[in-house]
């Protein structure tokens, strides 16, 4: 996958470093507020490097700035129920929250509405210290409608979900990240670079047991204990025939770095 356009509504980079693809939304003189047509090339992207073998990570930011604004509250004004049915944007977010490989957001700035949602589709969420998260929906009539209420319940409660989402109230990335929304805070304008660094390292790991790894968290976390023990076993199982297990075991017995093949 090559480099779009700096022009384009969303820049797609392979491998600014090696394994990691990087996705951009591009729109800053509206703060990267997510339209249609910026879902559809974001779940685009992902979907591409999903398929392509030599991505191991992906990395989403926006760019000028800012993480993403939220939606493109304009082209609301006119939409009705059934527009917004037959829109069925679902489709574009579960692209991103199904993708078997790792996603980084990495955030400056304003992530908000959908921006604040895209984020938390994300497996790790890199934020500089003078970012700010939010579910402001309810000041315009409306409710976060792609997970802002049930993955911020997920990830910091009931009673800290509510506060924001019943009053639509900002959210500093420091309080986000005691709170257990963002993984780890960053200097302002280094979230890139940081986010980059993580993709990095997990990319030079085994990708089937990345992979097995992600599924477990993923899909064990609304699974009843034994249920999720049960799933976790399976794949800790599954992986001790790979070609990866036996280079990662030779490797640390010889006292040498392993090269891994996700095989």
């Amino acid at each position: 996958m090559s480099s779009a356009s700096d022009q384009s509504l969303v820049v797609v980079e392979s491998r600014p470093v090696e394994n990691v693809g990087l996705v951009e939304i591009n729109r800053p003189e509206v703060r990267n507020a997510l339209n249609l047509e910026v879902r559809e090339k974001l779940a685009a992207a992902v979907a591409g490097f999903s398929e392509d073998p030599e991505i191991r990570a992906i990395v989403i930011t926006g760019r000028g700035g800012n993480f993403a604004g939220g939606a493109d509250i304009k082209a609301f004004e006119k939409l009705g129920s059934a527009d917004m049915l037959l829109q069925r944007t679902h489709r574009y977010w579960d692209v991103i929250a199904k993708c078997p490989k790792p996603v980084i957001a990495a955030v400056e700035g304003f992530a908000l509405g959908g921006g604040c949602e895209l984020a938390m589709h994300a497996d790790i969420i890199v934020a500089a210290r003078t970012a700010t998260f939010g579910q402001p929906e309810v000041k315009l009539g409306l409710m976060p409608g792609a997970g802002g209420t049930q993955r911020l319940l997920r990830a910091i409660g009931k009673y800290k979900t509510l506060m924001l989402v019943l009053t639509g109230d900002m959210f500093p990335a420091e309080d986000a990240e005691r709170a257990g929304l963002v993984s780890t805070l960053t200097d302002e304008g280094q979230a890139l670079q940081q986010a980059l660094q993580i993709a990095q390292k997990i990319s030079r790991l085994p990708p089937l047991a990345v992979e097995q790894i992600k599924e477990a968290v993923i899909h064990g976390e609304d699974a009843p204990l034994e249920t999720a023990l049960r799933l976790e076993r399976k794949a800790f199982q599954l992986l001790f025939d790979t070609a990866d297990k036996r280079e990662g075991i030779a490797a640390f017995i010889e006292k040498r770095k392993p090269s891994f093949k996700g095989r």
